[in-house]
């Protein structure tokens, strides 16, 4: 059986357009989003993928968006997940129900820098050299086991934005790579 691939985006869906333009979009049956109305919905809309956003908003606590969250999961039967720049933490119900089959691409060697600030993080801290991991999500924030990691230089007069930006690229060929082999298996 072909696995079947779920990505989770929130934002622009830059990392999603390098797996839809490589082999791996075969194998995406679904983008979903917490943010309706994203970028990276509307390019998956534009590759003819079916699509969901889970609107936080239209929930009255966090414990019914999780679940409304893991019901419309579940009902795409998903191999895989991939978080290419999913900017929620998932709940330990989702983990749990996906187990080990849930990937993430995180703007920093890990295990430096986790969270949501990891490119300010490395600059602040002085590093010469910062990078991209692939891992696999557990119940922590960015401390899963990790699958792989990409390094780069960072560049005298590097800010946020311009490091940001390398890393992305960096980001999206790392991410293609690690979902060619796991959903070729």
């Amino acid at each position: 059986m072909a696995s079947r691939l779920v990505v989770l985006a929130s934002g622009e869906g830059s990392i999603l357009q390098a797996l839809l333009d490589s082999t791996v979009r075969e194998r995406i049956v679904a983008v979903g989003s917490d943010v309706a109305g994203c970028r990276a919905l509307a390019r998956a809309m534009d590759a003819g993928i079916e699509t969901f956003c889970v609107d936080p908003g239209d929930f009255d606590t966090r414990t019914r968006w999780d679940a409304a969250f893991l019901e419309r999961l579940r009902a795409v039967h998903p191999s895989w997940i991939a978080l290419a720049g999913f900017m929620r933490i998932l709940d330990p119900t989702v983990v749990g129900a996906f187990r080990s089959r849930i990937v993430n691409v995180h703007p920093s060697l890990l295990p430096a820098f986790p969270g949501a600030h990891a490119v300010r993080d490395a600059l602040q801290a002085g590093v010469k050299v910062t990078g991209c991991t692939v891992h696999v999500v557990d119940e922590g924030v960015d401390t899963g086991p990790i699958i792989a990691q990409r390094a780069l230089e960072v560049l005298p007069g590097d800010d946020v934005s311009t490091l940001h930006g390398r890393i992305k690229r960096i980001e999206a060929d790392l991410m293609v790579e690690v979902l060619t082999q796991l959903t070729d298996r």
